[in-house]
């Protein structure tokens, strides 16, 4: 901790982080085991989060993330979606086809940035806001291939008419991103997928982390 900072502020957050590691919740007592701190310093740090609805605190006293945090996370897509265009744009012009971007959205993928090549005769309809269960479609694919494999990069995932007949889909995970759990990807009406369009849709999953680190 510098002078600038404030060791309050700073351990709610760690507060908020632990339990957003959690499934199960946690303990005062655990939480001032991870903290470093006595149980007195958790006991208000928790009430001040539960005012503000950051945190909930069940019949046992285990303490969850609460639902709060959501209204904070809406704000998230629009400020992911406007460092991902410039690399959606560049890869949508480079392929001629539609270039998305991809967050996990509870069970489902949701498109949360899209954008459709200016130079192609035809190319698939995307929209944003779009959604599709995780184990179907590039998209899904990509993002639980990464929580698969979380060491290593799974590289980039291939589908065929999973989503709309006859369309090609390549996603990548974005990877290295505090926070934001997605892929970049595009979709395609095409005989068969060019072997460029793999590397290409992984180094443009490699540029909106870049913009998001």
């Amino acid at each position: 901790m510098t002078a600038e900072t404030s060791q309050t502020l700073d351990r709610g957050l760690r507060v908020l982080k632990l339990l957003a590691d959690t499934d199960h919740g946690l303990t005062v007592t655990e939480l001032s085991v991870r903290l470093g701190v006595n149980r007195t310093v958790v006991y208000r740090l928790l009430a001040t989060l539960e005012q503000h609805a950051l945190i909930r605190r069940d019949l046992g006293g285990r303490a969850r993330v609460g639902l709060g945090v959501l209204r904070l996370g809406r704000q998230v897509h629009p400020l992911v979606r406007e460092a991902a265009m410039p690399a959606l744009r560049s890869l949508a012009e480079d392929i001629g086809a539609t270039a998305h971007l991809t967050l996990v959205d509870g069970a489902d993928a949701l498109a949360v940035a899209v954008v459709e090549p200016t130079w192609t005769d035809y190319h698939v309809a995307y929209r944003a806001g779009f959604r599709h269960p995780l184990d179907r479609g590039a998209a899904g694919k990509a993002i639980l291939a990464a929580r698969q494999h979380p060491t290593t990069d799974p590289g980039y995932m291939l589908t065929h008419g999973e989503l709309e007949a006859g369309a090609w889909g390549a996603a990548a995970p974005l990877l290295g991103v505090t926070g934001v759990e997605g892929s970049v990807g595009v979709v395609m009406l095409a005989e068969a997928v060019p072997e460029r369009v793999g590397p290409r849709v992984v180094d443009a999953a490699r540029e909106v982390a870049e913009a998001l680190r």
